[in-house]
């Protein structure tokens, strides 16, 4: 082994609007905070941070000038339930659902494709 997974950073215009989004939506709290960054962390140690980037350009989802580059996957029970709260916290359903039935694309704050799956047993 070279090195070991440490987290994922998203780009994004606003770390504090973006870390507090994923906050609510994943339970996290946030372990740091700077003037450019923030991360959140879970009780298992896995951490996800968001850093400030001037002139920031949100993805284009499915197919843009500015391509997505990575996405997460998020589970949740009930996506129904989770849609509802989703868009309450600020998220917006992408246009283009390319999972049918089984993923759910939406669009975090700052304009991230991220999807809602039922759990994978």
């Amino acid at each position: 082994m070279i090195a070991s997974y440490t987290c994922t950073t998203l780009d994004c215009p606003d770390h504090d609007a973006l870390s507090g989004f994923y906050a609510k939506v994943l339970g996290w709290n946030v372990v740091h905070r700077d003037d450019n960054v923030a991360y959140l962390a879970n009780d298992a140690g896995l951490k996800l941070g968001f850093q400030k980037v001037d002139n920031f350009a949100a993805p284009v989802w499915p197919k843009g000038e500015i391509p997505q580059q990575f996405h997460l996957d998020l589970e949740a029970k009930d996506l129904a339930a989770a849609e509802k709260e989703l868009l309450a916290a600020g998220a917006v359903k992408a246009e283009y659902q390319p999972g049918g039935d089984y993923w759910v694309v939406f669009l975090d704050p700052a304009g991230h494709p991220f999807c809602i799956a039922p759990p994978m047993n």
